[in-house]
């Protein structure tokens, strides 16, 4: 038996097992958590990240049916998975309802698989609630978003899919990449910009 643990730990970091948006470590009775694709992930996790009362926000996968996608298997379209964050916050500091709000201003909704110019199923808009009673406001919080909107927006919403984290050299791109060009013409003015909505608001790390 003593060689029978270390056999089952290491099958498990093989599998890569998935993780669901309700069994991630930080989801207690203190942090909430939704899963959100709004274009590519390097640029939805330095929005969230600078909003305060968001502890954690992940860069992965969710969405798709194949399970353990790689980046390279994503980047086909074929998946069926988005480039997603799971986004952990403090309801006592920001409630479930302004982490939506924030997500109508954090990208276009409107404009079918693609974000700028990033086309393709993998960076749709697409929200994954853990319940179905958060799906519910979330749809509510779609209907309420549309009168800002000229198009209609085309954001996916579903619940309780497996969240796949991204690679490591993903985590905090933005962060330890600020000279590469796509922070510099993509992430940063778009950063900019969510920066002074979050400043209005007073959520602003």
């Amino acid at each position: 038996m003593k060689f029978l643990i270390p056999f089952l730990v290491i099958a498990a970091l093989q599998t890569g097992l998935a993780q669901t948006p309700k069994d991630t470590p930080m989801n207690d009775k203190k942090t909430q958590s939704v899963t959100l694709g709004g274009g590519c992930f390097w640029c939805m996790e330095a929005l969230y990240s600078a909003v305060n009362g968001v502890t954690v926000a992940t860069p992965g996968y969710a969405g798709g049916k194949i399970p353990n996608p790689t980046y390279e298997m994503v980047c086909t379209g074929r998946t069926g998975h988005a480039e997603v964050v799971h986004v952990e916050f403090d309801p006592s500091v920001i409630s479930y309802d302004e982490i939506l709000n924030l997500f109508w201003k954090a990208h276009d909704p409107t404009t079918l698989n693609q974000q700028g110019a990033d086309h393709g199923t993998q960076y749709r808009s697409i929200i994954i609630t853990t319940n179905d009673t958060e799906k519910a406001i979330a749809e509510k919080s779609k209907a309420a978003a549309q009168k800002d909107f000229k198009q209609p927006i085309v954001t996916e919403i579903t619940v309780d899919k497996p969240f796949y984290p991204a690679e490591k050299y993903h985590v905090d791109y933005y962060k330890n990449h600020p000279e590469e060009g796509y922070s510099s013409y993509v992430i940063e003015p778009k950063l900019e910009k969510f920066k002074k909505e979050l400043k209005e608001r007073k959520e602003l790390k």
